[in-house]
């Protein structure tokens, strides 16, 4: 293909340009107005979004963050004050369509991305009494969630933790479409519903293992390179 050809295919729709105009406004219009906890430089936030400027002043975004089309970040319980329940680190990614609700905390740490569709909720709708409509119960007092730096989050998964905490290790992966309801240790990948770990790194013997590593095998279980490891 020509230089010619090439460049006018790049720019043959000339919505795009339209399209990028408006995500730039949108964006600095959100860093400017919105009260966020705090925003970092060079985010990006599509149009379609949704944040409530109600609830902006509970999310702290980082530098280099990126919501696409239609994500929605949702806060449960709304207070005047207190800390940040959503907190997206320095170059988090969340796909189209991907719904992250908080009521106590999710946390993700640097360079996590999501592919399109995830849910990651840490709480539920409250269910103890089955003669009232669920819509009349609220919520449940929900848990808290923590993905780890450099996880991936596949399509359609779901992460949700109705009480405790619920931990990825760092460099996670989440196939598509799994449920993940607990912890899991670093290095892992995981799938099926409920989530299952279906092969880990082993940094003892570098390299892949199928299932998880058993403690005694390796220095995972160490404190250093526990779930909170950072």
């Amino acid at each position: 293909m020509s230089f010619h050809k090439h460049h006018r295919a790049r720019f043959a729709d000339p919505m795009e340009f339209i399209t990028r105009a408006i995500n730039k406004l949108n964006t600095l219009w959100l860093c400017r107005t919105y009260p966020f906890a705090s925003v970092g430089t060079r985010l990006f936030v599509h149009y379609t979004a949704e944040i409530e400027r109600r609830i902006a002043h509970r999310i702290k975004l980082g530098n280099l963050v990126s919501l696409n089309r239609h994500v929605w970040l949702n806060v449960s319980a709304v207070e005047d004050d207190g800390e940040p329940v959503i907190i997206l680190e320095d170059g988090c990614a969340i796909g189209h369509r991907t719904t992250i609700s908080a009521k106590n905390c999710i946390h993700l740490e640097r360079n996590v991305i999501t592919a399109q569709s995830v849910l990651i909720m840490d709480h539920s709708h409250a269910y103890e009494d089955v003669k009232l409509p669920i819509r009349a119960q609220g919520t449940s007092s929900g848990g808290r969630i923590r993905i780890g730096q450099g996880s991936w989050i596949g399509h359609g998964a779901a992460i949700v933790c109705t009480k405790g905490e619920l931990i990825l290790g760092n460099n996670c992966v989440v196939a598509a479409n799994a449920l993940v309801t607990r912890s899991f240790p670093p290095y892992s990948v995981v799938s099926g519903n409920p989530a299952r770990v279906v092969k880990q790194f082993d940094p003892i013997r570098n390299t892949w293992v199928l299932g998880s590593i058993k403690p005694m095998e390796s220095e995972a279980s160490k404190p250093e390179l526990a779930l909170h490891a950072s």
